[in-house]
């Protein structure tokens, strides 16, 4: 099992707090103790966790309560809840907050620990694909020119640089396509969606993007002229 993994419980009891937390030592996990929801949610500021144990009936703070704060501070870990059978309607209601689960007393180690593996697997998997969606945000850098699809912005050597849509558009084909050449006509036609009758629209865009981002336009580090084929962002 990985220990990256860190678990918290909240119980007030004691006797079943430890007794679940060396189980979930012994199977390779990190394990922090809570005794009612106020001193869980304490805990969940101090330090990251991916998985909670919370009991429903506590002193201080409930773990309904507990819950509710947790999702509403957009914490997005999953939470097993504890619950006694005759608490049917607030397992209800902390599965309507945001509880993952719930486990009823008395229950076995083994059925928790299934519960716990179960539900660290999907996070984990959550976890990938949020991180890989970061690694995947949609910005374009060639040495200090730096577009950002999602913002609509782009910056030079982080100086945010004044583009109209359509300039903003042909430096995205560009920079998107690093050391590639392209055309004005095909630049037109992907830009404006139509075929390329009066290209000369483009060499002004192009004169005005380098006026923007170049030091020095007429000796330009980015936005590079072929003569004769047409326009690239040249690779840095």
């Amino acid at each position: 099992m990985e220990d990256k993994y860190r678990i918290l419980i909240v119980e007030d009891d004691k006797e079943i707090r430890e007794g679940i937390e060396i189980y979930l030592r012994n199977q390779g996990y990190e394990v922090c103790q809570a005794a009612n929801g106020a001193e869980g949610l304490r805990a969940i500021e101090e330090q990251e966790f991916h998985l909670a144990i919370v009991d429903i009936m506590m002193p201080v703070m409930d773990g309904v309560t507990m819950l509710m704060k947790l999702r509403s501070m957009n914490y997005e870990f999953p939470v097993i809840m504890l619950s006694a059978k005759s608490e049917e309607v607030d397992k209800i209601m902390g599965l309507n907050m945001g509880a993952d689960d719930y486990v009823t007393k008395p229950f076995t180690p083994l059925e928790l620990l299934a519960r716990v593996n179960s539900h660290l697997r999907r996070y984990s998997k959550y976890l990938r694909a949020v991180n890989e969606e970061k690694d995947e945000e949609h910005i374009y850098t060639i040495g200090g020119l730096e577009l950002n699809e999602d913002t609509v912005e782009v910056t030079v050597d982080g100086e945010p640089v004044k583009l109209t849509p359509m300039e903003f558009k042909i430096v995205q084909l560009l920079i998107k396509n690093p050391g590639r050449v392209f055309s004005a006509d095909e630049i037109y036609e992907r830009i404006w969606n139509e075929k390329a009758v009066n290209t000369d629209t483009i060499m002004v865009h192009v004169r005005n993007i380098r006026e923007k981002i170049e030091i020095d336009p007429k000796n330009p580090k980015y936005l590079k002229v072929v003569w004769g084929v047409g326009y690239k962002i040249e690779k840095q």
